[in-house]
Order: C-alpha cells, then sequence, then structure tokens
C-alpha cells in the first residue's frame, strides 16, 4: 500500500513540475503550446502504460493449481470448501445437503459464512471470485 501512494505521489509531483516548466518555457516564448500538450499527453500515456503493467500483471499459479495457502487465508473451513466446490457444481442447498449427509439448514449457513468471507453478493459472484484467487 504504502509503495501505491508513493507512486501516485511521484506521479503527481513529477506532473506538477512538468507543468510549471512548460507554463514557464510558454510565457517565456521559447515552447509554442501544442508541443506543450504533446509532452503531457505522452507523459500520461508513458505513466498509463507502466502502471497497467504493474498493476494488471498479477502473478498467477499454473493453471488448475489450487493455492492453498488462500485457503488459509480467508479462514475457510474444510466443509465450507466442500461446499464450495459443490456449489461450482451448480448443485442446489437441498441436493448439497444430501451429497455431503447434512441438513439443508447447514448448508444454507456454510453458503452464508461463504458469501460473507469471499465478500460476495450471490453464488455465482462467489464462485467467479474463488475461480479470481485460484481457489476452484
Amino acid at each position: 500500500m504504502r509503495k501505491t501512494v508513493f507512486i501516485f505521489g511521484a506521479l503527481a509531483l513529477a506532473l506538477l513540475l512538468l507543468f510549471q516548466i512548460s507554463k514557464y518555457s510558454i510565457i517565456g516564448g521559447d515552447l509554442r503550446i501544442e508541443i506543450a500538450l504533446a509532452i503531457v499527453a505522452v507523459t500520461f500515456f508513458v505513466v498509463g502504460v507502466y502502471l497497467n503493467k504493474k498493476s494488471l500483471q498479477k502473478e498467477r499459479l499454473p493453471e488448475g493449481t489450487i493455492d492453498t495457502e488462500r485457503i488459509e487465508a480467508l479462514d475457510l473451513s474444510k466443509r465450507e470448501y466442500e461446499v464450495l466446490k459443490e456449489i461450482s457444481l451448480g448443485l442446489s442447498n437441498k441436493e448439497i445437503a444430501d451429497k455431503l449427509f447434512l441438513s439443508e439448514s447447514t448448508i444454507k449457513t456454510h453458503v452464508s459464512n461463504l458469501l460473507t468471507k469471499l465478500n460476495a453478493k450471490r453464488r455465482t459472484q462467489a464462485i467467479q471470485i474463488a475461480k479470481d484467487l485460484q481457489i476452484l
């Protein structure tokens, strides 16, 4: 988090300096307005490409690998994880209860806990989040 704040602070400072330099250049008559705007546009483009590469390139495990450390970090119990796997197969609460030999109300509790721990509002959203986290 500190690194991100530092990067954005440095970016803001660099842009302010660029604006000040371009302002003095324009006032002094050494630089035309089009060139100053082009420099600002190129700067924003380079910074955007840099931030895109840094923020969107997540370190991913090989396809099909389950991130067990992430499961532990989310504090999912073994039973909750079993329920999550059954939800991903498209089973209803009743079908999951029959398959795992539990009551339907217990499954509802596990599903509710899963939604809370994964910060999801629906079962489908929980499955998508789990796939993104590579725990399914």
